[in-house]
């Protein structure tokens, strides 16, 4: 799949690490660098424009070793970027933990998957179908 993409970052375009990689990581792009304190978040700018065909999102997700290295992570997980919007890719960094985190230019701040999805239409019914899980929600499989 092809996907238009204008780089106004001074940093390569994203690619996948390896060959079977879902995601590819994004990188912050500033001028200088930005301090999180513990419980702070932050709007951190790529500098990278996309535009998805119909049907296909990007999904910004957290990177894993970020995560439990520093305690920073990505607050509306997974974000999504709709095939309409045509604005800079921006990401939410919150710092879950005790010390502050510094993000330089450069550094990989999260991962991006380009997935496909479909829109739904409502059927809107009196009766909904009987399963064996029926109402059963939070926790009601037990804990082991």
């Amino acid at each position: 799949m092809q996907i238009k993409i204008i780089n106004n970052s001074h940093h390569d375009l994203p690619k996948y690490a390896t060959e079977f990689s879902a995601g590819m990581d994004l990188r912050a792009n500033l001028e200088k660098p930005v301090t999180l304190n513990p419980l702070e978040r932050g709007l951190i700018p790529t500098g990278l424009f996309i535009s998805l065909p119909k049907n296909y999102e990007a999904q910004i997700r957290p990177r894993s070793g970020l995560a439990i290295k520093k305690g920073v992570t990505i607050l509306n997980s997974p974000g999504t970027i709709d095939a309409d919007y045509r604005g800079e890719i921006c990401v939410i960094l919150v710092n879950l933990s005790s010390e502050p985190f510094v993000i330089e230019d450069g550094e990989r701040i999260c991962q991006m998957v380009i997935a496909r999805h479909e829109q739904a239409e409502w059927q809107q019914v009196e009766i909904l179908d009987e399963t064996e899980r029926g109402a059963g929600g939070f926790g009601h499989t037990g804990i082991k």
